[in-house]
């Protein structure tokens, strides 16, 4: 078994995987003027992850509710149906919504009516249902460098490109918060998009611990920028639905979507993409295998916007339909 994780091991940090012909891991050591990004560095990023759980935590409890109150969101208790351990177990590895024949031989198997038993699944359903609060509680926990204007710049010098303070934080900030993210999933909320989000955690957290070991870290600072850039303002805009503060929610969405399409529409593989596809093979004819898999993972993200904007452009629609129909209203009286 040992020999196994050993050979393993070997082959993950070969170096025609990661690095230039002629480049070896002995190249990555630090020097007078020059940092390099270190694996065992990512480790740090798991604590990181539970600090900022600690820190949605205290946010959710301290600043979310009162916050919430404020805006006059209440928090709606529901009825919790009977214990019952035979529906229970039902309900968790069978259905939520039995069919009627299903409900009667529960209902006989419990040596109850069958009117009690679909009482029982209804409530059971909805404590699965987050309350408003709650997700209010979940929205709101959510350059100056050369190679930002002239991406270019990304591969100049590349691998012996020094790691500057304020991206090593960045990292171990991005790759805590998706860390977080991933450990959480069992607990939050469960959306339509709940496996969309899977795949964009884990490919986002491969992506960026893959770019620091193979020092690819002006990109993926620009990948992290790009996808930064629009998630704000949904966050705030969800924020603000929930509270009903439909004008101010319709303006942070709209604000969202453009910045959306921009970043992850246009810039993300017009400049991005093209950065990391095109821009390698100028500067060396032949690839290392990293670069099939990076780019693998983010051809795979751009997938995903590509979903989520086809969404989003489903909302915008329907929005701007009712806005016309409600002005035709307002004319015709």
């Amino acid at each position: 078994m040992a020999y196994i994780l050993k050979t393993l091991n070997s082959w993950f940090w070969w170096e025609n995987i990661w690095m230039p012909i002629n480049c070896t891991w002995a190249d990555f050591v630090d020097r007078e003027g020059l940092v390099f990004p270190k694996p065992h560095q990512l480790y740090a990023t798991i604590p990181y992850a539970f600090v900022l759980l600690i820190i949605r935590f205290f946010s959710e409890r301290y600043v979310a509710i009162p916050l919430a109150k404020a805006l006059g969101i209440k928090n709606v208790r529901r009825v919790k149906p009977q214990p019952n351990p035979v529906l229970e177990s039902y309900f968790r590895e069978c259905s939520r919504q039995p069919s009627q024949s299903e409900i009667k031989g529960l209902a006989k198997k419990c040596n109850c009516t069958v009117h009690l038993v679909e009482k029982w699944f209804r409530r059971r359903r909805n404590l699965e249902i987050p309350t408003v609060l709650r997700k209010f509680q979940e929205a709101l926990c959510l350059p100056q460098k050369p190679w930002f204007y002239d991406i270019w710049q990304t591969w100049v010098g590349y691998p012996f490109q020094t790691l500057l303070p304020s991206q090593y934080w960045y990292y171990m900030a991005e790759i805590g918060f998706y860390w977080s993210l991933v450990f959480t999933l069992g607990i939050d909320i469960k959306r339509k998009d709940f496996m969309a989000h899977v795949v964009h955690h884990l490919a986002a957290i491969g992506l960026m611990s893959g770019s620091w070991c193979g020092n690819y870290v002006r990109l993926g600072t620009l990948v992290m920028f790009v996808h930064d850039t629009a998630d704000f303002w949904l966050e705030a805009a969800k924020m603000f639905n929930y509270a009903r503060w439909e004008k101010t929610c319709n303006i942070l969405f709209i604000i969202f979507s453009i910045a959306f399409f921009i970043t992850r529409m246009i810039l993300f593989p017009f400049w991005i993409l093209r950065a990391t596809l095109y821009q390698p093979t100028y500067y060396s004819t032949t690839p290392v295998i990293a670069y099939f898999l990076f780019n693998g993972m983010l051809l795979t993200l751009q997938g995903l916007h590509l979903y989520w904007g086809y969404l989003i452009f489903k909302i915008l629609k329907r929005f701007v339909f009712l806005k016309v129909r409600n002005l035709f209203l307002q004319k015709d009286m």
